[in-house]
């Protein structure tokens, strides 16, 4: 007998699918896929997704409340303005986060660790190299969360959620040199773990996460998602 699922559990569930929903859009805006001046369409997204329209309704009024995308009476809703700077405080704000948290886990990462983070960074130079962008990805996502956990500091790990979901993940592939930005970045973290020395995995770290930031606003340039003549005003569809 299949059982229905009690208003908390279908609620549950609608948030969850919300939530995903937004992720989809802000990778869809971080990488450039679409920008200021053009209309997400609710039911391309749904569609893209799997999903009805009403999660992708309530995911776009959440970004709303994030100031991440605005509603045009009438019309819909498009991303808000994003400008360099918009992109640079993001990861600015990752780097203090993870650094911190890289730094911690110098001091108390387990030898079983660092040999998990070692069987990661070759699982994510091996799909660097056969270009493929879902094991990158995901090893990359794995590699970072064992450091974050090492540190044993949930409040800082959980700050650093905040602001690491505006990084595109999705999209990794699309953006020229991050996977080996990260493969090259991740020794001298390990490196750092390895040694024991809290400074030198701090820096790294933040090395890393602004590196990655710079590549992503190349990328953005290159599309031309800035108009050169009026500075970081966004170019109209």
């Amino acid at each position: 007998m299949t059982v229905a699922p009690t208003g908390d559990q279908a609620f549950g569930r609608r948030r969850q699918l919300s939530d995903e929903v937004a992720a989809y859009v802000r990778d869809l805006i971080m990488s450039g896929q679409v920008r200021h001046g053009e209309f997400l369409r609710l039911e391309r997204i749904a569609e893209d997704l799997g999903v009805s329209v009403t999660p992708v309704r309530e995911a776009l009024l959440s970004l709303r409340g994030e100031g991440f995308v605005q509603l045009e009476p009438r019309r819909g809703f498009m991303p808000a303005p994003l400008t360099r700077q918009d992109v640079q405080d993001l990861f600015e704000a990752q780097a203090y986060f993870a650094g911190e948290l890289a730094a911690r886990a110098a001091g108390n990462i387990t030898g079983d660790e660092l040999a998990t983070l070692d069987r990661t960074q070759e699982q994510l130079e091996l799909a660097s190299k056969t270009h493929d962008s879902e094991a990158i990805e995901g090893a990359n996502h794995r590699f970072h969360r064992v450091v974050n956990l090492s540190a044993h500091s949930p409040k800082t790990a959980w700050l650093l959620q905040l602001v690491v979901r505006y990084a595109p993940r999705r999209f990794y592939s699309s953006i020229q040199g991050w996977s080996q930005a990260s493969v090259d970045d991740h020794h001298l973290v390990l490196a750092a773990l390895r040694a024991g020395d809290a400074e030198a995995a701090r820096q790294a770290m933040r090395t890393h996460i602004r590196h990655a930031g710079t590549l992503l606003v190349v990328h953005l340039e290159g599309q031309g998602f800035w108009d050169e003549q009026r500075g970081d005003r966004p170019r109209q569809g």
